[in-house]
């Protein structure tokens, strides 16, 4: 047996645990997000009981282990060897996929990229047995793939967005009329009925969905189930809702119950029925491995891989551990949550994504079908339901109790209803797009929203075609060039894939250490907001001044890594104060109304701060360009010039940081006449480098770049004074209020 077979199975191993990381921090929006957005209960609570879903969930999982070994290729057709090659590729191509997508906080379906990655592997391995083989044609591909499993499941990309968008649209709509954002009253009186449905839903879906391939569950007692599912479902719904109503009598919150019962049934599916996404390849490859050892021989085919499967269950019981922990520690998983739950929230969010002409065109649309409905709809009618989407109150959740048990019910249920029926409804999309329907009828995409939230679900969307897309071509690539170079490409490959997993699961730790904190806290009361504005600008502008200093320094010595490091944190700096003016109508809510001079002068700060740092992202980010295209540096001239200019800014921000921390701004005229001197020396300066041009050798870039930061020097430094002044202002009325 040649030793590369046995890389292979720890290279497997190892890629196993990676990919059970990289997995469940993207499926966990599948079953954490109707609790995190509704806040049911503390992030601890919601993750031990998904965590108890999911320990318990792996258990049932053995019976899905056939899919990764003989769903989308016939095992009989392949040696050991080229089957090892295949699963391999499968892995890697698995493990780069899923953290690109976790990278860019978008959820996809881990079902649809291992078969697509089989797909890809299995067509490589099977063209290049063909090339090799003069017996064989391309005819004789058919035997090799089952080709129609990737068309069911681009049906099923198709019919989970379309149905389950309208299934959780026309059911949100409804429960919404029925209870209102004003619900106390009237679910004490339907409350049990309805989150019995619920119930209903999430049993089935935890129990026929979750577990029917586990061996737990009689055969015999589902099938009795399923000839008699009307007749059962009325009667878990009746048994239910009896239940529920004498718990709500004895003071139990019944919807918490009924999300934290929902979270633990999908967190419990999942696991039942993904982990074969995750582990199903490295399981399929040690069985390979054994039956090859048995044989003795490495050109055995694999037909044995078509019988069932058997895992330890220790190694079950393990990879739940790493999912459980992956739950608490994995900041992928909360990056991939926040996706949907800014797409869906009620409350006033900074959009992550922008418009387009596609989106546009449909809010136009819907304004003008809206423009019919009032002209038919009578005014009253209207009045009516209007007054049942009325928010009483603006809360820090992003969706009340009502809208994350209709995600939960629609989802399981549409998932359940997809399985009888013997259709491909992938859990990912299903469980988005149902979240997608719901925000809209609860009316959470409103004119100030909708064209933003419309384009994430398009590049949600697109990003669940691209991943089918993007499987089967890299892993058919990453096969075929295993199966051609043997040894060496697997090294590459693995090395390759070594980098893109350290690049993205650490170095950013090390990069988040160094981020700045942010400028203002959302929490703080009025007092602080007002109080503590003085020392989170004070940390800012030293924070400028510094990076300013290096930034200069890095493009003299021509340093790439120390000018990167400027780049990033100025660009940090800059969101930071973005971020506080657009939140900027909050802070001014939580002012009184007597504070209104107050609130005037804080605007003037956060407008003057955002200009300061954004000057300083103009400095930084053209002067890294400059070096990572290998552009001439400076000349000494251009040195000598900029030198004098950094010693003023630094003597003008010395002055400014002084003021700021004493809060003493008797010296404001001071500044003033520092600041005429600075725009005096950056005037010389660029007087200095018109003479310059006139001579042969000047370098073009070089001139452009010096020109740029001298005038993004001068604006820096005056918006720095119109934000003092203004910081004076501002403490003065506090004082005198």
């Amino acid at each position: 047996m040649s030793t590369i077979f046995t890389v292979i199975v720890i290279i497997l191993a190892v890629l196993a645990v990676v990919d059970l990381i990289v997995g469940v921090s993207n499926d966990a929006v599948n079953f954490l997000n109707s609790a995190l957005g509704s806040k049911v209960a503390s992030k601890r609570v919601i993750l031990i009981v998904a965590s108890v879903g999911i320990l318990l969930g792996v258990i049932t999982s053995n019976g899905m282990m056939e899919v990764a070994r003989n769903g989308v290729f016939h095992p009989g057709m392949f040696t050991f060897s080229e089957i090892m090659f295949l699963f391999v590729g499968v892995m890697l191509s698995d493990v780069i996929l899923l953290n690109t997508f976790n990278s860019l906080g978008l959820p996809t379906s881990t079902t649809v990229s291992l078969v697509f990655e089989l797909l890809g592997a299995s067509l490589a391995v099977a063209i290049f047995k063909i090339f090799d083989s003069p017996d064989l044609t391309f005819a004789d591909l058919g035997n090799f793939i089952n080709a129609g499993k990737a068309m069911v499941i681009i049906s099923g990309i198709l019919s989970s967005v379309v149905i389950s968008f309208t299934v959780g649209a026309i059911l949100m709509y409804l429960s919404r009329l029925l209870f209102s954002f004003k619900y106390a009253k009237r679910f004490g009186r339907y409350g049990a009925v309805w989150c019995g449905i619920s119930i209903v839903g999430i049993i089935y879906f935890a129990i026929f969905q979750g577990m029917k391939s586990s061996g737990l569950i009689p055969e015999e007692f589902m099938n009795l189930i399923n000839d008699n599912i009307w007749t059962s479902l009325i009667l878990i719904w009746i048994v239910a809702s009896g239940v529920l109503f004498m718990m709500q009598r004895m003071g139990v919150n019944i919807m918490k119950f009924t999300i934290l019962s929902g979270t633990f049934a999908l967190a419990l599916a999942f696991a039942g029925n993904d982990l074969v996404n995750f582990i199903g390849v490295p399981m399929g490859g040690l069985d390979s491995y054994k039956i090859a050892m048995e044989a003795g021989d490495s050109s055995v085919l694999m037909g044995q891989l078509a019988e069932p499967a058997h895992v330890n269950p220790l190694y079950l019981i393990a990879c739940g551990l790493i999912m459980a922990i992956t739950l608490f520690f994995s900041k992928d998983a909360m990056k991939v949550a926040e996706t949907q739950l800014s797409l869906s929230s009620q409350n006033d969010e900074e959009e992550r994504f922008g418009s387009n002409k596609f989106s546009r065109g449909l809010v136009s649309m819907a304004l003008k079908m809206n423009n019919v409905y009032n002209t038919i709809v009578p005014k009253s009618v209207q009045a009516k339901i209007n007054r049942q989407f009325e928010q009483t109150e603006k809360s820090d959740v992003s969706y009340d109790f009502i809208r994350a048990i209709v995600n939960l019910t629609a989802a399981s249920i549409l998932i359940c209803l997809g399985t009888s029926l013997k259709l491909p409804l992938s859990t990912t999309y299903v469980i988005f797009m149902v979240a997608m329907g719901s925000s809209l009828a609860d009316r959470a995409w409103g004119r100030e929203s909708a064209v933003y939230r419309i384009t994430g679900v398009m590049v949600v969307v697109m990003g669940w075609f691209v991943t089918a897309i993007a499987a089967v071509t890299l892993s058919f690539i990453i096969v075929m060039f295993i199966s051609w170079g043997g040894w060496w490409a697997l090294t590459i490959i693995t090395l390759l894939c070594g980098y893109i997993l350290c690049h993205s699961l650490i170095f950013p730790r090390y990069k988040n250490k160094e981020e700045v904190k942010p400028i203002l806290s959302e929490e703080k009361d009025e007092h602080n907001v007002l109080y503590d504005c003085t020392q989170e600008v004070c940390n800012t502008m030293e924070q400028i001044s510094g990076i300013y200093n290096h930034m200069l320094v890095a493009l003299f010595t021509e340093n790439r890594r120390l000018l990167k490091e400027t780049v990033t944190k100025s660009e940090i700096l800059y969101k930071q104060a973005n971020e506080r003016k657009y939140h900027i109508v909050k802070t001014l809510k939580r002012i009184e109304d007597e504070n209104v001079e107050t609130g005037h002068f804080y605007i003037q700060v956060v407008d003057y701060l955002t200009e300061v740092t954004k000057a300083l992202l103009h400095c930084t980010r053209p002067a890294y360009v400059h070096l990572e295209n290998h552009h001439k540096g400076m000349t000494e001239e251009q040195i000598k010039d900029l030198k004098i200019v950094n010693d003023g800014v630094d003597e003008i921000f010395m002055q400014i940081n002084r003021m700021l921390r004493e809060k003493d701004f008797s010296s404001l005229d001071q500044i003033l006449e520092m600041r005429d001197n600075l725009f005096g020396l950056i005037a010389d300066a660029i007087k200095n480098q018109i003479s310059r041009l006139k001579h042969e050798g000047a370098s073009t870039k070089a001139s452009m770049l010096y020109l740029n930061i001298l005038n993004e020097t001068k604006t820096m430094v005056l918006q720095s004074r119109n934000l003092i002044k203004s910081q004076g202002y501002f403490l003065d009325k506090i004082n005198n209020k």
